[in-house]
């Protein structure tokens, strides 16, 4: 979907725009700290993930561990929206509190390198879905432009012309990426040596990583059989990278992106990148809140149960401005990201 096919919005009081909407969320109380709710959400999250581990532990050399660690995938995965939210401050006002939780979350809890994940979210929210400057979009494993397809050559560019069948399959490897990328922006240095990711702690970061990684794989090799390891390590990392990609996917993938060409304003930049994912209080839990994409890239410090109240009136107030306000069900987010992926890869196919 190209920027260029939207419809022209008004542009009178324009830069004003987004400062409006914004007194209308300050009024409604949308912005004020959630402490109960979220003091529920980490007991409940993080309760669920130790007791998973001691199931684990007292299951033993069996072959149901294989189940279970399908849904230790799931609440690793509830783990990692907790360390979301608090590089976001939606926990906390603070800075100290916030990056305590992300990295016991990120780190210590799921192997990933929560200093690494803040510096690239945060260039994404800046920019979301710009090709020069979202790093969610540049070219990968897969492309996002038919000028990235034409860029690839020898298997990449055989993956492109396919990406979108294999969409899926290679989400099954990205639990494996994210720990990668997490080690190589701990470790990584430019040709100068300076660090290549902008990090606060990053000796705590590598520690925790460290204390992650021995801690699991000695749990593993205490309770079971070798080869019952390896098989519980792959479905749970293969299950948490499908279940982060498949809750990141549907909200901004075969939406309009921008080029430097489009001057748009942050109001808008934010709203016509972002897909919305309609659902009950079901699927809000499942994402993490992402559901509600266009709320949260307008206020991400907005806490994520405030997410829902507000909806409406950011709908309603993009109505009033005639910006379109995008926002479909889950299946249809899905189809209209791999139709993105396919037609991407159409000019590799003639």
């Amino acid at each position: 979907m190209a920027l260029g096919a939207v419809a022209e919005p008004p542009v009178r009081r324009r830069g004003s725009d987004y400062a409006q909407l914004s007194r209308r969320i300050t009024q409604a109380g949308l912005l004020e700290r959630r402490p109960g709710w979220y003091v529920a959400r980490i007991v409940l999250t993080l309760g669920a993930f130790v007791a998973g581990w001691v199931a684990v532990f007292l299951l033993g050399d069996s072959w149901w561990q294989l189940p279970l660690a399908a849904v230790m995938a799931v609440a690793t995965t509830q783990v990692a929206f907790l360390g979301h939210d608090a590089g976001h401050r939606q926990m906390f006002r603070r800075r100290g509190p916030s990056e305590m939780v992300g990295l016991f979350a990120g780190n210590l809890a799921v192997g990933l390198s929560y200093g690494w994940w803040v510096d690239k979210h945060n260039r994404h929210h800046a920019n979301p879905n710009h090709e020069d400057e979202d790093p969610d979009v540049g070219a990968g494993a897969l492309v996002w432009t038919p000028e990235q397809a034409l860029e690839t050559r020898g298997f990449g560019r055989w993956l492109a012309q396919r990406q979108a069948f294999l969409f899926f399959p290679m989400l099954l490897l990205e639990g494996l990426n994210l720990h990668v990328a997490s080690i190589r922006a701990i470790v990584g240095r430019e040709p100068d040596g300076r660090y290549s990711t902008p990090m606060r702690h990053r000796a705590v970061e590598g520690l925790l990583l460290v204390v992650h990684t021995v801690g699991y794989v000695a749990l593993l090799l205490a309770v079971m059989s070798p080869v019952k390891a390896l098989l519980f390590a792959v479905v749970h990392q293969a299950l948490w990278g499908l279940y982060m990609g498949c809750s990141f996917a549907p909200n901004h993938k075969g939406m309009p992106m921008p080029t430097a060409e489009d001057e748009l304003d942050f109001l808008r930049k934010q709203v016509l990148t972002s897909r919305n994912v309609r659902g009950s209080r079901l699927v809000d839990t499942a994402l993490g809140g992402l559901n509600y994409q266009i709320e949260h890239h307008l206020f991400p410090n907005m806490p994520r149960a405030n997410l829902r109240r507000a909806q409406p009136i950011v709908r309603a107030y993009c109505a009033e401005q005639g910006i379109p306000y995008e926002e479909t069900g889950l299946v249809e987010s899905y189809r209209q990201a791999l139709g993105h992926l396919h037609e991407v890869g159409r000019p590799l196919r003639g």
